[in-house]
């Protein structure tokens, strides 16, 4: 495949770098980090006697940064939120027939108020 100048490319998938390409940053993390703490360490020797509270603060970044570089150099492939789910869940849909109705309940006929039984006062009683 060439690549040709000016098009747009467009990802259409959420998947993940490449090996090779993720284990190529890391090397460039880890190689840029192990040179700032080169020149920390060479701004030690050369401030020591010249400002020693600057000199003791590059000479704890040189002590602290190879352990904190290969924390960072080892802690594997990134986990992208992004991923598409590998599970698509089913819609939740309501019923499209109702249940039918409890056998207990009383239902509106002949003789019936249409009210359930034992709601509101009966008809017939007089409120005293």
């Amino acid at each position: 495949m060439r690549k040709q100048s000016g098009t747009e490319v467009f990802q259409i998938t959420g998947a993940r770098t490449g090996l090779a390409e993720d284990v190529r940053g890391r090397q460039r993390r880890y190689v840029i980090s192990m040179t700032v703490r080169t020149l920390s360490v060479i701004a030690t020797v050369a401030l020591w006697n010249v400002q020693r509270p600057v000199a003791i603060v590059t000479l704890a970044l040189g002590v602290l940064l190879p352990y904190v570089a290969v924390v960072i150099a080892n802690a594997g492939r990134e986990n992208s939120p992004a991923l598409p789910a590998t599970f698509v869940a089913t819609p939740t849909l309501p019923p499209m027939i109702a249940a039918p109705p409890a056998s207990g309940t009383a239902q509106a006929g002949a003789g019936s108020t249409g009210r359930e039984y034992g709601e509101g006062p009966s008809p017939t009683r007089e409120p005293t």
